[in-house]
């Protein structure tokens, strides 16, 4: 029995030990869960003070109120650059506009250039000496009626052979624009337009059944065209005429203090982009000449030989619708917007310079009308009315352009060339009391 007990003892104690072992890694087991889920819920622990309870509200208005200053500076910032980007995009589209218009000329001068390379046709050798001519007439642009088709519909009623005499006026001008058209209308002339530059004179030509043409308003224009003289009225047709060109007719611009004595669409050549008279008073001064210029102090080199031409007058000239014709308007109509100078002195320097280093210079044809047919007044009054075979000639039309007493001087002509008083034109001086 001893014995037995002694076995089991020590059985006895082992087992009561792993039982204490259990217990206290269950209650470690038990404190860990605790903790984890008090850690879990309380996260601050037991004792926050009550003043750190409300810093995450605290904290989270401040937050609101600095995204919403930040919201809207962002705002603002955007429409500031809505507002350059829309700028930035106007800015764009004209710079597209124009040049898309460049584009669209460069095609045209590329197609007159082929259609001028067609025309040529083959390339042939040079013939005998004395027959080559070179290429005199440039081809016509096409007619374009969309650039503007009330001015289309006008002139397709009015135009002969796609030729019309054009002329600008406004009130300044209406009793020499009387005189002008009573000339037109005896001689038989049914082609021609008056660009009637203020209501006025849209008004009057209505009265007298003369056909013309109100443009649509433009301030550029319509400020020179009502209120502008002589001069500043003339240097409007070079930006009116384009029209015309690109409309397909051929013009011959025409002041109004000019007198009709004939039909001067019979007298044209056409061979040339400009027809123009001359405000030369002789053929060497109308046609060119060789003049020597003198300078001692260069020894044997005294003598140097220039070549001068009195100018062309942008009164009177007959224009056809070609790509250098267009050229022209536009370097002129493009200086005078720029510079304070006189259109016809723009007018020659376009037409004669030529090219040189830092200037390309206009390739037109140009010609000279016979002086004593497109008459100017110097030699009316200076030449013509003390010859007697001259004064028997009789004009296509006189241009009162070297006087100023213009209106008395028509009036006088008319009476001399139409109604054959042999006295009208004595009473004047050749020149001007001034």
């Amino acid at each position: 029995m001893i014995g037995r007990r002694e076995r089991e003892g020590p059985l006895m104690r082992n087992n009561s030990h792993s039982l204490r072992k259990s217990r206290i890694v269950t209650a470690v087991v038990i404190g860990v869960l605790i903790g984890c889920i008090l850690a879990f819920f309380f996260p601050n622990g037991f004792f926050v003070p009550s003043a750190n309870r409300h810093l995450p509200v605290a904290r989270s208005k401040t937050q609101e109120k600095s995204a919403e200053c930040e919201s809207s500076d962002r705002v603002n910032m955007l429409k500031s650059e809505f507002v350059a980007v829309s700028d930035k995009n106007a800015e764009l589209k004209k710079q597209v506009r124009e040049l898309t218009e460049r584009l669209r000329l460069a095609e045209q001068g590329k197609d007159q250039a082929q259609k001028q390379f067609l025309a040529l046709g083959k390339q042939e050798k040079a013939g005998p000496f004395g027959t080559v001519k070179g290429l005199r007439i440039n081809p016509t642009v096409v007619p374009d009626d969309s650039v503007n088709p009330r001015l289309a519909k006008i002139l397709e009623k009015v135009a002969v052979k796609r030729e019309i005499i054009v002329a600008l006026a406004n009130n300044n001008v209406k009793e020499m624009l009387e005189v002008w058209f009573t000339n037109i209308k005896r001689v038989g002339i049914s082609n021609y337009l008056v660009v009637a530059l203020d209501d006025e004179i849209s008004k009057f030509c209505e009265s007298k059944q003369v056909p013309f043409y109100k443009r649509d308003p433009d301030d550029g224009i319509d400020t020179i065209g009502k209120q502008g003289g002589n001069h500043a009225v003339s240097g409007l047709k070079f930006r009116i005429l384009r029209e015309f060109l690109q409309l397909g007719y051929s013009v011959l611009l025409s002041d109004v203090d000019i007198v009709y004595l004939q039909n001067p669409f019979d007298h044209l050549y056409r061979d040339s982009d400009v027809e123009s008279m001359s405000d030369g008073h002789n053929n060497m001064t109308a046609y060119g000449y060789n003049d020597v210029f003198d300078e001692p102090a260069m020894g044997w080199a005294r003598y140097a030989h220039t070549m001068r031409i009195w100018v062309y007058n942008s009164g009177f000239f007959y224009i056809r619708p070609t790509i250098p014709s267009i050229e022209l308007l536009d370097r002129v109509a493009t200086r005078l917007s720029k510079e304070n100078a006189w259109d016809q002195a723009v007018f020659n320097e376009e037409l004669f310079y030529p090219s040189h280093p830092g200037y390309d210079g206009l390739h037109a044809a140009r010609r000279t009308m016979d002086i004593y047919l497109f008459m100017n007044s110097k030699i009316l009054f200076k030449t013509v009315r003390n010859d007697a075979n001259l004064s028997k000639l009789k004009p296509v039309i006189i241009h009162v352009n070297y006087h100023p007493d213009k209106l008395p001087r028509m009036k006088a002509i008319v009476e001399y060339y139409v109604n054959g008083k042999q006295d009208a034109l004595k009473p004047f001086p050749d020149g001007s009391d001034w």
